[in-house]
């Protein structure tokens, strides 16, 4: 069976909301093989409405969700026999160990006993699990978030949906997710849903923007990338300059930051042409050591789609 997951024409409205408005309007996606696919958008867009729909916690208004072909609504178990997840925040029972709240999810997903203790000896070596003994209750929140990430992986599932893996982690404990999930994109499908650019950039292959409950843009990850000029350059001189130097710079250059006595940001129209306007300028006021852009690519993306329709 070739993994994959499918919204066709998905749509849920709640009888709350103000003048109807849909918390997710006609989605329509589909993936299938290997891969991970990063899910953006800000609070309230719609990421963990689709999520919740995909796995079945939700009934649409409209459309269908599909999981390795199996519509979710009409056989939710045999659709999810094969699907790992963490949708919002879940906690294990806070009086069980580690050891029996994994235990507890393999045997829910069929594993036999040894089933269970190869999979969380191995899970537990490469996320770097406290001794299962330890109570659930006593854990810091990036400690517990690894446990949950166990969970959902426990049986070795194809199709893996994430809402916010990170979250909680520390720098340390988000570089081991990372390389897990990097690993794991070779032979499963991921969904994960992020605020952290810099993860969706380093993990995701595909990307969905969404925003007030409407899909913005699907694409390639390096396709999206592509298509944006950053407008931000940070110079690095190889002795210090002061700032007031700098301001030979103008007009090419709209605004100049000092972060240090040797670095300097730079913000211009994002052109090319002022691009090596700027750095032919920066070479004559002294030796440059470094020239590049400031900030992700995906993040400046992400913005010039979504703040306009948020700010609206």
């Amino acid at each position: 069976m070739r993994a994959s997951l499918e919204a066709r024409g998905l749509t849920k409205r709640y009888r709350s909301a103000p003048d109807g408005a849909a918390a997710l309007a006609d989605a329509t996606f589909r993936y299938e093989g290997a891969g991970a696919v990063g899910f953006l958008g800000p609070n309230g867009a719609g990421k963990s409405t689709t999520l919740k729909l995909l796995v079945g916690l939700l009934s649409p208004t409209s459309g269908t969700a599909l999981l390795n072909d199996v519509d979710v609504l009409e056989d939710r178990k045999r659709a999810l026999w094969d699907v790992g997840a963490i949708i919002e925040t879940p906690e294990p029972y806070p009086m069980q160990t580690i050891g029996e709240a994994l235990r507890m999810v393999g045997r829910f997903r069929g594993l036999s006993e040894e089933g269970i203790r190869s999979n969380v000896a191995a899970l537990s070596e490469e996320l770097h699990l406290p001794d299962p003994h330890r109570r659930v209750s006593s854990l810091s929140k990036g400690q517990g978030q690894r446990v949950v990430l166990a969970a959902a992986l426990l049986g070795d599932p194809c199709v893996i949906l994430l809402d916010e893996p990170g979250s909680g982690l520390d720098p340390a404990e988000r570089v081991v997710m990372r390389r897990l999930l990097v690993r794991l994109k070779r032979d499963h499908l991921i969904l994960m849903s992020s605020h952290n650019m810099g993860e969706v950039t380093q993990i995701c292959d595909d990307l969905i923007i969404i925003d007030r409950g409407r899909v913005l843009l699907r694409d390639r990850v390096d396709e999206v990338v592509a298509r944006v000029r950053s407008r931000q350059i940070d110079v690095e001189f190889a002795h210090p300059l002061p700032p007031e130097r700098l301001e030979s710079l103008r007009p090419a250059v709209q605004e100049v930051a000092a972060l240090s006595d040797r670095r300097f940001r730079l913000v211009f129209d994002g052109s090319d042409g002022t691009r090596a306007q700027i750095h032919d300028r920066c070479s004559e006021l002294g030796q440059v050591v470094s020239f590049a852009n400031t900030s992700l690519l995906l993040e400046e993306a992400y913005l010039q789609l979504v703040t306009p329709a948020s700010s609206s």
